[in-house]
C-alpha cells in the first residue's frame, strides 16, 4: 500500500483522492473499441454456454405458467357428463341419448355435482351455451391488450425482468380469485383480468430469454422455449383429471405462479440489450462479464465496451459518460414511420393472427371430437413437441422463411382433410383425431418459429413494442378461435384449412433473417439497410 501511494505522490496524485476514481465504476476503460453484443458474444462471452442454458431453462419456465392459464379454461369450462333420475309422473321421458335442454329440471342431474365445472354452476347450457364460448374469447381479449401494455412497459421503465415478474404476481392472484366467483359475471371479469397479464407473460420470458443469446444459437434457443408451454398443458390435463372441481382447478393451476415467482424469479438477470439501450451500459458490461465467466472464458479485455450498433461506427471519442447515457427510446409509431419496417410489422401480425386462429383452433376444437378430453388436450400438447424440436433441427438449414411457408402449409393440408371427413361415426371419428394432431403438429411449429421470426425482425428499442403488437393479433385470432369452434361440425376444420394456407402465402413477402445481426435501434437497421446487398 505504502509503495503505491508513493507513486500517487510522483504522479502529483492528491492522497485524499479515491485510490479507484468514482467515474470509473468498476471498469477502467482507457480509449476502449467500441463493439456491438453479438460480437461481444461471439469474440469474448460465448454464444450459448453455461449461462444462458441455465438463464433461458429459468426465464422459459413462464411459458409452463402460460400454458397452465390458457387451457385451465378447457376442463374448469367443459361439460361434464349428466344422468336421468327416476321418472315422475307428468314428466317428459328423460334419455342420456339426447340432449338435457326438453327435459325437466328434476327429471336429470349432473355427475359430480353441480360444482364440477362453470357450466353446470353457471347453468351454461342449452340456450345459455354460448356464454362458454363468449368466456373464453373475453379471456383472450384480456390477453390481447395485456400484450401491448406490458410489452411497451418491457421496453421502457420496468425492463424485461420487471415486466415478468408484475405479470407473473398478477397471474398468481387473479387465477386465485377466479376460484371464487360468486356467478357467471364476476366470472368472465376474473377471466379477462387473468388474460389482461397473461398477455404479457410469454412474450417477457421469450425476449427475457433470448435477447443474452448469440446470433449462431438464436434461433435453436428461441425454438427451445414453447417446450414448456406444451409441458405445462401436460401437466394441468394430469392436475385437471384428479382435481376436477373447477373452483379447485383454479387455485392448483395458479399455485405454480407463486413458487415461480418465490423460487425462480431472483435467480434471473435483466436482458443486457436492454439495459444497453437504456443507457445503462455499466449495469450490461457487468451482466457481459457474469456470462464471459460462467462460460469458461477469460475476462473481457478492458479494452473494449459495448455500444448500441448505431454508434460503433461513429468518430465520435469515447468519454467515461457513455457508461451512463440517456436511454435510447423508441416506439410503435418509429416501426410505423419506417417504410420497410412498416411492411414487415403488417405482415407479421396478419401472420400471427391467422396462425393463432388455427393453433387455438384446433386445441380448443377438442370438444368437438367426441373423445375423451384430458387425453386428446395432452395429446394435441404432445404432439406439439417433436413440431417443435423438428423446426428447431432445420431452423438453420432452410431458413425461417421457407420453413414457416412448408410448416402453416402442412397444417393447412391436413384441417382440410379433417373438413371433408363428414361422418363422425367409429373410426372416421379417429382419422379425424388424427388430422386434429397432425395439424396440431405443422401449426405449433409455425407458432413457435414466428416469435423468433418477429423478434429478428425488430431493433432491441422497439422489439417488445412490436413483438406485443404481434402478440395482440395472436390473441385477436384467439378470441376468433372459440367463436368458430362453436359452429362445430366440419366449419371449423374448414376455417382453419383456409388460415392456415392463406398465412403461408403471406410469409412468401417477409425477408429472410437467417445469419442477420439482431440491431439494436431504428438508425442501425436503416444503416443495414442503405449497404449494398441488403434484401428486403
Amino acid at each position: 500500500m505504502s509503495t503505491l501511494l508513493l507513486n500517487r505522490q510522483l504522479d502529483g496524485g492528491d492522497l485524499r483522492s479515491p485510490l479507484v476514481s468514482p467515474a470509473l465504476n468498476e471498469y477502467n476503460y482507457s480509449n476502449p473499441k467500441k463493439i456491438t453484443m453479438d460480437e461481444m458474444l461471439e469474440k469474448y462471452c460465448g454464444d450459448f454456454g453455461l449461462w444462458q442454458l441455465r438463464h433461458l431453462v429459468l426465464a422459459s419456465l413462464a411459458w409452463f405458467l402460460q400454458g397452465v392459464h390458457v387451457m385451465v379454461m378447457l376442463f374448469a369450462d367443459r361439460e361434464p357428463a349428466w344422468r336421468c333420475l327416476t321418472s315422475h309422473a307428468g314428466y317428459t321421458p328423460c334419455s342420456t341419448a339426447g340432449s338435457m335442454c326438453g327435459l325437466e329440471p328434476s327429471s336429470w342431474e349432473w355427475l359430480g355435482g353441480k360444482g364440477s365445472s362453470t357450466r353446470s354452476e353457471f347453468g351454461l347450457i342449452c340456450g345459455d351455451k354460448f356464454k362458454v364460448g363468449l368466456v373464453q374469447s373475453i379471456f383472450f381479449a384480456g390477453c390481447m391488450i395485456g400484450g401491448g401494455v406490458f410489452g411497451h412497459l418491457s421496453d421502457s421503465k420496468l425492463g424485461r425482468k420487471g415486466t415478468l415478474a408484475t405479470v407473473c404476481i398478477l397471474d398468481a392472484i387473479f387465477g386465485i380469485l377466479t376460484a371464487f366467483s360468486s356467478n357467471y359475471s364476476t366470472y368472465a371479469l376474473f377471466r379477462f383480468l387473468t388474460g389482461l397479464s397473461v398477455g404479457g407473460t410469454g412474450l417477457s420470458a421469450f425476449v427475457l430469454a433470448t435477447e443474452p443469446v448469440g446470433q449462431s444459437w438464436r434461433g435453436v434457443a428461441g425454438m427451445s422455449t414453447f417446450y414448456f408451454f406444451s409441458i405445462g398443458i401436460i401437466a394441468l390435463s394430469a392436475i385437471a383429471y384428479f382435481i376436477q372441481p373447477w373452483r379447485a382447478l383454479y387455485i392448483a393451476s395458479s399455485i405454480p405462479s407463486v413458487i415461480f415467482v418465490v423460487f425462480i424469479l431472483p435467480f434471473l438477470h435483466e436482458s443486457p440489450r436492454w439495459c444497453l439501450v437504456r443507457g445503462k451500459v455499466d449495469e450490461a458490461m457487468k451482466i457481459m462479464q457474469k456470462i464471459a465467466v460462467s462460460n469458461g472464458k477469460s475476462n473481457i479485455p478492458d479494452d473494449v465496451i459495448l455500444a448500441l450498433d448505431s454508434e460503433v461506427n461513429e468518430s465520435v471519442p469515447y468519454s467515461q459518460s457513455d457508461t451512463n447515457k440517456d436511454a435510447v427510446n423508441g416506439s410503435i409509431l418509429d416501426v410505423l414511420r419506417s417504410p420497410i419496417t412498416r411492411i414487415w410489422f403488417f405482415l407479421a401480425v396478419t401472420i400471427n393472427f391467422l396462425c393463432s386462429v388455427v393453433y387455438y383452433g384446433l386445441n380448443l376444437n377438442a370438444v368437438n371430437l367426441g373423445t375423451n378430453l384430458y387425453l386428446n388436450v395432452a395429446l394435441n400438447a404432445v404432439s406439439e413437441i417433436p413440431g417443435y424440436f423438428l423446426t428447431a433441427l432445420v431452423l438453420d438449414r432452410f431458413g425461417r422463411k421457407s420453413l414457416a411457408i412448408g410448416t402453416m402449409w402442412f397444417s393447412g393440408i391436413f384441417c382440410l382433410g379433417g373438413s371433408l371427413l363428414t361422418s363422425t361415426n367409429g373410426a372416421w371419428k379417429v382419422v379425424r383425431m388424427v388430422c386434429g394432431l397432425l395439424g396440431i403438429f405443422g401449426i405449433a411449429g409455425t407458432f413457435n418459429l414466428l416469435f423468433v421470426y418477429s423478434m429478428e425482425l425488430f431493433p432491441t428499442v422497439v422489439r417488445n413494442a412490436a413483438l406485443g403488437c404481434v402478440n395482440q393479433a395472436v390473441h385477436l385470432g384467439a378470441i376468433l378461435a372459440p367463436i368458430v369452434v362453436l359452429l362445430g361440425g366440419t366449419v371449423p376444420f374448414a376455417v382453419f384449412a383456409a388460415c392456415g394456407i392463406a398465412g403461408g402465402f403471406l410469409v412468401t413477402y417477409l425477408p429472410e433473417t437467417l445469419n442477420k445481426p439482431l440491431y439494436d435501434t431504428m438508425d442501425g437497421l436503416q444503416e443495414a439497410e442503405a449497404k449494398p446487398g441488403f434484401v428486403a
